[in-house]
């Protein structure tokens, strides 16, 4: 029976990676006996910092195991050794509900969009021949969009599109016609044995897409107060709409959003961090013979089905736009307006569009009980004690400086919550001071936060996706990937905020 229950413990992870989360499990509780008898004061912020790195391992091994079951062994171990509570949990989980609501609702419904977008990106795809405009057009794109609508909601677009692209080459070489090109593929084991070298490069020009788009929802969605969730709880704070935001912000986001750019084409141009893969010749056949196939078979029931999802998502831009209601619950209007109208009725088709989200929101749980226990233990007081008492001259930077950094390790709407909070504490709103410091927060936890999955839920939500293993999108290559983004834009970033605040 015990050989049994090693086996079956994390399923087909890797042996050693069984033996690691075990063993943070059982080391966990003897380190902390040893602390309360040697430094009990500081017990819970030693461990605190130790289960946060634990938990960032099991997001890197991503891979190897989904995070959700080995995060959520160290989030009940967590609770059941006092660093933190289950009611600090829920009240995470509530501060939280707009992102968890978008999650279930917006993702679902633009599941039921899928037919409209892969036919523009399809065009877009085959109509430009040089992978370094179209890198730049992904990546101006998902920062235009994140600026009206959200990074998250836009991250899910381009999942759904990268998935679909994926979808209708497999279908090909595994000699399917088109009409199966929406078969959800879940072993590729086939598709390997017969053209291993062409999927390798197919694969790293969808990894290529897909970062750019990734870093540019950062990019754009730093700008406005729609595009990331702290956004609008720092324009909270600081009483500032959406245009005033978007003024005040300008000075640093603007240089920041021109650099992104030009370091999306360079990185393109010169093949740097694994960009530069180009589309096989054999590939892009692939897709022109799709494209001639749905142009010649497209029915009146097709033609109707476009019709209706591009008026609802004209609908989903403007209620984003103009903000009428929380964005999840615009995402729950636009399931229910194209599954009506698309005559989408029994209950086992509407299940399928939640599969990718779910997961990823229970993950976002156990996430947000980690978030508890750095909330609980004060991980990160002594940051803010600091830079609070350095002169106000410094202190826009240095918060800039501690925010990305702290952000990378955990999460940046976290980090910014307890930012701003404590600023408002302290120094008046609307000050110039307070002003200058909800700028650095804002661009802080915005911007250096891309370094990791971990940092920016539209990354994780990447990271834990169906598309992630299909074309061997790991923690680390993403890591590498985003890094010549990271030190550009963080050297941007800071001294951008160092000469103009």
């Amino acid at each position: 029976m015990l050989s049994e229950i090693q086996k079956l413990f994390l399923g087909d992870a890797p042996g050693w990676y069984k033996s690691t989360i075990l063993g943070f499990l059982f080391f966990n509780p003897i380190l902390l006996l040893i602390l309360n008898k040697t430094s009990p004061e500081q017990a819970g912020f030693i461990l605190g910092w130790i289960l946060l790195i634990q938990f960032i391992f099991t997001l890197a091994m991503a891979l190897k195991c989904y995070p959700l079951q080995p995060g959520g062994l160290l989030a009940i171990e967590a609770l059941i050794l006092g660093l933190t509570s289950t009611d600090t949990v829920y009240y995470e989980i509530q501060q939280n509900l707009k992102v968890i609501l978008l999650l279930i609702f917006m993702v679902a419904g633009i599941y039921f969009m899928k037919n409209l977008m892969l036919t523009i990106f399809t065009k877009l795809l085959l109509g430009i021949r040089s992978k370094t405009l179209l890198s730049f057009l992904f990546c101006i794109s998902a920062a235009v969009l994140s600026a009206f609508l959200d990074a998250l909601t836009v991250t899910a677009v381009l999942i759904g599109v990268m998935v679909g692209f994926y979808r209708i080459y497999h279908a090909v070489i595994s000699g399917n016609n088109f009409a199966d090109e929406n078969h959800n593929y879940k072993d590729n084991s086939n598709i390997n044995s017969l053209n291993a070298g062409e999927l390798e490069e197919f694969k790293g020009f969808l990894r290529d897409l897909v970062m750019h788009g990734a870093v540019g929802t950062a990019l754009g969605g730093v700008c406005t107060t729609v595009g990331e969730p702290q956004n609008l709880l720092i324009a909270g704070k600081a009483g500032w709409n959406f245009m005033e935001f978007f003024i005040q912000m300008a000075p640093i986001t603007m240089p920041i959003l021109f650099t992104g750019l030009l370091t999306c084409i360079i990185v393109e141009k010169f093949s740097i961090a694994g960009f530069g893969n180009q589309l096989p010749l054999n590939v892009r056949e692939v897709f022109n013979d799709y494209s001639k196939y749905r142009k010649e078979n497209i029915t009146l029931k097709d033609k109707t089905e476009l019709l209706i999802e591009s008026v609802v998502l004209i609908f989903l831009v403007l209620a984003l736009a103009f903000s009428i209601a929380a964005v999840g619950l615009i995402g729950l209007s636009v399931m229910v307006l194209l599954t009506a109208f698309k005559g989408i009725t029994h209950e086992h088709k509407l299940g399928d569009a939640f599969h990718e989200a779910l997961p990823f929101t229970a993950l976002l749980a156990v996430f947000f009980a980690i978030v508890s226990v750095i909330y609980d233990q004060k991980l990160f007081e002594p940051v803010i004690l600091y830079v609070l008492a350095q002169p106000e001259a410094v202190q826009p930077s240095l918060f800039y400086v501690a925010n990305g950094f702290l952000s990378a390790v955990s999460d940046n709407v976290f980090v910014a919550t307890i930012y701003i909070g404590q600023v408002a504490e302290k120094i008046p709103v609307g000050t110039e001071q307070f002003n200058n410091l909800a700028i650095a927060i804002n661009v802080g936890t915005n911007i250096p936060s891309i370094a990791t999955p971990n940092g920016q839920a539209a990354f994780l939500f990447l990271l834990t996706s169906a598309l992630a293993p299909l074309i061997n999108l790991s923690y680390l290559r993403m890591v590498y990937m985003a890094l010549p983004y990271t030190i550009i834009l963080s050297i941007v970033g800071y001294i951008s905020i160092a000469n103009i605040l």
